[in-house]
């Protein structure tokens, strides 16, 4: 079931950061650092998972599995990426009865059409503001538990503009949703309008090399946002950090002390080869 800190530090009006995990061993390290929230990124979990683009490829059952697996380890609340529901009204209530059964605690529905498309690449396009109001009337209405929080985001701004991306926003709020999420504003002052115009908790997408600008996570509060998700700081780091490390063992045969590595001893804590130890140890005492 979802939990009830994420609810509770939104109304407190506490800032919340959330790193984005894609894997079991980015969600392991995410979540023994103290962050408020932990954001599971569909683009990052599409391409760990499955090596493909983020454009509507996976299904929900590939997403529930991983974000399933995410949510039960993690002590942090987990938010998670629903793309647009993965179909109709149905699929709706059927997406966000799984993902609070998984134990998320905040899920995120977009207006784009089937098949969505990341929302910082070109040729978005988004459905009628109506159809989008009913999946989050469905949404709001299937969830079991008021700590089950609906993010209700528009990629509208990319094709139809900021006033149509801010209306839709504002609808959306008004629909039921709890947390309003304007995609891939392209300025420090469109964000600043964002937050004046909509009377809703906002989030901000922070994606590195992306359409908005990296802001701080003081600034965005001190602008009027709720939460800033960077989705894309663990999976870029990381393919950066194998490309080195990698070529470090082309290029010399061997890995050398010009890469940093995580500890062995540590990677063995971290992923709970202790508990592993400590059973063996009680039960070949017997």
């Amino acid at each position: 079931m979802a939990d009830p800190r994420l609810r509770e530090l939104i109304a407190a009006r506490r800032f919340i950061a959330a790193p984005g995990v894609y894997d079991m061993i980015s969600a392991l390290v995410a979540d023994r650092m103290g962050f408020p929230a932990l954001y599971v990124t569909g683009y990052g979990t599409v391409a760990s998972a499955l090596g493909l683009p983020d454009a509507g490829l996976a299904t929900y059952s590939q997403m529930i599995e991983h974000i399933g697996q995410i949510a039960a380890a993690a002590k942090t609340p987990v938010v998670a990426d629903a793309d647009t529901g993965y179909g109709g009204l149905l699929n709706v209530q059927h997406t966000v009865r799984g993902y609070e059964r998984a134990g998320v605690s905040a899920i995120q529905l977009e207006d784009q059409e089937f098949p969505k498309k990341c929302g910082h690449t070109p040729n978005r396009r988004v459905i009628a503001l109506e159809d989008m109001v009913r999946k989050i009337q469905v949404a709001s209405d299937s969830r079991s538990s008021a700590d089950f929080l609906i993010i209700a985001r528009t990629d509208a701004r990319t094709g139809l503009g900021l006033d149509e991306a801010i209306r839709r926003g504002v609808a959306y709020g008004n629909a039921g949703a709890d947390i309003v999420f304007i995609e891939s504003p392209e300025s420090r002052e469109e964000l600043a309008t964002i937050a004046r115009r909509i009377d809703k908790p906002l989030v901000a997408n922070m994606v590195n090399g992306g359409r908005t600008p990296m802001l701080k996570a003081e600034e965005l509060a001190s602008l009027g946002y709720s939460m800033a998700i960077f989705p894309a700081v663990g999976f870029l780091a990381t393919a950066q950090a194998l490309t080195d490390a990698y070529r470090d063992l082309q290029d010399h045969g061997t890995s050398t002390d010009a890469v940093r590595m995580f500890d062995f001893a540590a990677f063995n804590e971290l992923i709970g080869f202790k508990d592993v130890w400590d059973f063996e140890k009680r039960y070949s005492e017997l």
